[in-house]
């Protein structure tokens, strides 16, 4: 008897990865809930939804607790997220985290969610073999580095 694996998506928000102009360390701290004490580890953002994000740092995070995540991305400027860890996976040296926000203002959430819904659009454009595949008013713009990507649209 083979136990069949459970593949649905339980994302609330479609996620953007994180690919080009981002490459400063995201601050974590977090208090730990026994001592009081504040840490702050050193991590690098892999992926982002309005709800959440993956990170990838050589530094494990908390497995359980509130954080807050001190944020600057391009076309969202600097933010701070309240989060807490969902998930780690380590391989080697290196965590993989997946961060779930607890506390996110609603206009950093909403730029979040059309920088998503933009790269998702382009996505499909890409598949669908679409000519125009870039378009000029697309939120992912900053982070884009797709073979596709027209420069001339954004000058």
């Amino acid at each position: 008897m083979t136990k069949e694996k459970d593949f649905t998506e339980r994302r609330r928000h479609p996620r953007v990865p994180v690919i080009s102009n981002i490459v400063e360390p995201i601050d974590l701290v977090y208090e730990d809930e026994k001592t009081g004490v504040k840490n702050a580890v050193a991590a690098v953002l892999a992926d982002l939804s309005a709800s959440g994000m993956r990170i990838v740092s050589f530094l494990q995070a908390p497995i359980s607790g509130n954080m807050q995540i001190n944020m600057e991305l391009p076309s969202i400027g600097k933010f701070t997220v309240v989060a807490k860890t969902s998930w780690v996976r380590q391989k080697g040296p290196v965590y993989t985290i997946g961060i779930e926000f607890t506390k996110i203002a609603p206009e950093a959430s909403a730029k979040i969610q059309a920088m998503a819904e933009d790269f998702n659009d382009c996505n499909t454009r890409i598949l669908l073999k679409l000519p125009e595949v870039c378009v000029a008013n697309c939120k992912s713009h900053a982070i884009c580095n797709k073979l596709q990507k027209d420069p001339n649209l954004f000058k």
